[in-house]
C-alpha cells in the first residue's frame, strides 16, 4: 500500500480556511490525515519546508489534440506538460478529429488517459454534432461516458435557438455549458485585436465587441433557462463587467481568464509573430487591465491556460495563415505569481482558489479542489521564490508555440502529486 507524507509545508486550502504549517499523510491514493507531526511509519517522506502545499490545481480548458492531431500533442505529452506546470487534473476540449460529440470518442479519451496520462483527464463533450452549431450532440450519453461539461470551443454556437436548447438540456444533466464567445460576423476572419496596432500592421482586426455581443446574448439565455453557464477565456473589459453584473443578479454564471490575457496586450506583440496569435486575441491595455480587475474582484472564477498546441510548420506560416493558439500549461503558475501575487494584487490564498477551488466549483467536482481526509491525494507543491527560466525547447509538450520562451520567473511548481504518487518533481 503506497504511503507518502508531506512534511512541514505551508498548507493552504481556501475551501476549509486552512493556512498553516503542517503535514499531509497520503495512503493508497487518498488523504488519510492532515495535522502536525504526523506519525507515518513506512511512508516515503517529502520535506516541504518553505514551500506551499495546495489542493491539486485543475485546468478546465486544455486542448490535447488526440484523437486526430497527434503530431501537435497527445494525451500523454499534454498530461506530462500539465504535471510539470503543477496541474493534477485537466479538462480537454472536444475539437479533435473526430470531434468528441458522442460516447464512443468520450470513452476513447477516458480509456487512453487511464493508460497514458500522469494526471487526471476529464473530457468536455461538444455542444453540437461535429461542433457545427446546428444539431445538439449526444449530451446524455457523453456524460455517462465521462464528460464533465459541454462546449464547442474553438467555435461559438452562433444560433441562439440552438444555444437555448443546449442550456435547457445541460440543465437537466446538471452540466455547465462553456462557450467560446465570438460573433463570427463581427470578427470577420480577423487575425488580431482591432485597434491602432492592427491598423499599423495592416492586419484584419477582431473587435472586443465580437466577444461582448455573444456574452450579452448568452447571459440573457442563461437567465431564461437557469442553466449553469461559463464564459471561456474572457478577454474584454465589458464582458467582465457583464459577468460581474450577472453574478450580482444571482445567475449561475462563471468565467475563466488565461494568464496571457492578464499579462500581455496587443502592444506587446512583436510584428507578425505567430506565437502571439491566439483567439481571443491579445486585447488593448484597457481590456487587459479589466481582466486583471476581474481576477482580483472575483468576477473571474478560475485561471485556465487554453493550452493550444500547434506544430512548428503550422505556426511558421505567414501571420494571416497560421492557426490561433499558444501552449501554456508550464508557464501559468509562474505568470500568475509574477503578475498577481508578487505585485500584491492577490494573496496566496486567492491564487490557490483561482487554480484549484474555483475550477472545481465551476465543474461541480466533489472532493477535488480541496484537502480533506478521505479525498483524492492530489497535491500541488510550489515555491514562491524559485528562480527559473522557461526554455520552450525543453517543454514536455510536443509543440513549441509560446510567447514566453526565455522568460525568467520568480516562483513556480516544485512537485505534482496525483493519487498519492509523484507525477513530476523539479530537477
Amino acid at each position: 500500500m503506497p504511503k507518502l507524507v508531506i512534511r512541514n509545508g505551508r498548507v493552504i486550502d481556501p475551501a476549509s480556511n486552512l493556512d498553516a504549517v503542517c503535514d499531509i499523510f497520503c495512503v493508497n491514493g487518498y488523504i488519510a490525515q492532515i495535522g502536525e507531526k504526523l506519525y507515518a511509519t513506512g511512508a516515503e517522506e517529502f520535506d516541504a519546508s518553505g514551500l506551499i502545499v495546495a489542493p491539486g490545481f485543475i485546468d478546465l480548458h486544455v486542448h490535447l489534440r488526440e484523437p486526430g492531431y497527434e503530431h501537435a500533442e497527445t494525451i500523454e505529452t499534454g498530461a506530462r506538460a500539465a504535471a510539470a506546470g503543477g496541474f493534477t487534473s485537466i479538462c480537454c476540449m472536444p475539437n479533435t478529429s473526430p470531434v468528441n460529440d458522442n460516447a464512443t470518442v468520450t470513452s476513447y479519451i477516458v480509456e487512453r488517459a487511464k493508460r497514458d496520462a500522469t494526471v487526471n483527464v476529464f473530457p468536455i463533450g461538444a455542444i453540437t454534432k461535429n461542433s457545427a452549431g446546428e444539431e445538439l450532440a449526444a449530451i446524455g450519453s457523453m456524460k455517462e461516458a465521462g464528460a464533465v461539461a459541454i462546449s464547442d470551443d474553438g467555435k461559438p454556437v452562433m444560433n441562439a435557438r440552438v444555444m437555448r436548447r443546449a442550456m435547457e438540456y445541460a440543465r437537466g444533466f446538471n452540466m455547465p455549458v462553456i462557450n467560446h464567445c465570438e460573433d463570427l460576423h463581427l470578427s470577420a476572419d480577423g487575425d488580431m485585436h482591432e485597434g491602432v496596432v492592427s491598423v499599423g500592421l495592416g492586419l484584419r482586426g477582431i473587435p472586443a465587441a465580437s466577444e461582448d455581443v455573444m456574452v450579452a446574448r448568452d447571459l440573457l439565455l442563461a437567465e431564461l433557462t437557469q442553466a449553469r453557464y461559463h464564459v471561456a477565456h474572457i478577454s474584454s473589459r465589458r464582458s467582465v463587467e457583464m459577468v460581474r453584473a450577472a453574478k450580482a443578479r444571482g445567475l449561475a454564471v462563471t468565467s475563466e481568464a488565461t494568464p496571457h490575457h492578464f499579462t500581455l496586450a496587443d502592444t506587446d506583440m512583436p510584428p507578425y509573430d505567430g506565437n502571439y496569435k491566439m483567439k481571443p486575441p491579445l486585447r488593448s491595455a484597457c481590456d487587459t487591465g479589466g481582466v486583471m480587475e476581474g481576477v482580483v474582484s472575483g468576477a473571474i472564477d478560475a485561471i485556465a491556460t487554453d493550452h493550444a498546441p500547434h506544430s512548428g510548420n503550422d505556426k511558421m506560416q505567414e501571420f494571416e495563415k497560421c492557426p490561433f493558439g499558444i501552449i501554456g500549461l508550464e508557464t501559468a503558475l509562474g505568470l500568475a505569481l509574477e503578475r498577481l501575487v508578487h505585485t500584491g494584487k492577490i494573496s496566496l490564498n486567492k491564487l490557490v482558489e483561482l487554480f484549484a477551488t474555483g475550477p472545481a466549483r465551476v465543474l461541480g467536482f466533489q472532493g477535488r479542489g480541496r484537502l480533506v481526509s478521505g479525498g483524492p491525494a492530489d497535491l500541488t507543491i510550489f515555491d514562491t521564490d524559485r528562480e527559473w527560466t522557461y526554455d520552450v525547447n525543453r517543454s514536455f509538450s510536443k509543440s513549441r508555440n509560446s510567447p514566453f520562451d526565455g522568460h525568467s520567473f520568480r516562483g513556480g511548481p516544485v512537485a505534482t502529486i496525483v493519487n498519492g504518487e509523484f507525477s513530476w518533481r523539479v530537477q
